[in-house]
């Protein structure tokens, strides 16, 4: 007796179900962003930081504006680091006599020069 092999019957693939459209959540209005007064506040300028950003009190967004103005029209961000500023003669000055600092440190030495 020769035994017969069953034939396997073909599986039927999964049926898929579609997934339910997403809701788009409401747009929320968009809401102009009013600057914080602190930084608005025109502040003293140092002697030693007046021949980069000029006279007369200055906002510091507008004190670190001007120096950064200043570093590239002097050329003065390290070619190889970008992050790190060289300094000349009147940056050195406000760097405490450093040659050269990184940009974040930068701003940590500018606020001495402040009040």
């Amino acid at each position: 007796m020769a035994t017969k092999a069953k034939k396997a019957a073909p599986k039927k693939a999964a049926a898929k179900k579609k997934a339910a459209p997403k809701k788009k959540a409401a747009a929320k209005p968009k809401v102009k962003r009013t600057p914080n007064a602190a930084f608005m506040r025109p502040l003293a300028i140092s002697a030693a930081l007046q021949p980069v950003v000029g006279k007369g009190p200055h906002p510091r967004t507008q004190v670190v504006k001007k120096l950064w103005e200043y570093i590239k029209k002097n050329n003065l961000q390290d070619k190889k680091n970008r992050r790190m500023i060289n300094a000349d003669a009147n940056l050195k000055t406000i760097f405490g006599g450093k040659a050269q600092v990184s940009m974040f440190d930068m701003a940590k030495l500018v606020n001495k020069h402040l009040s």
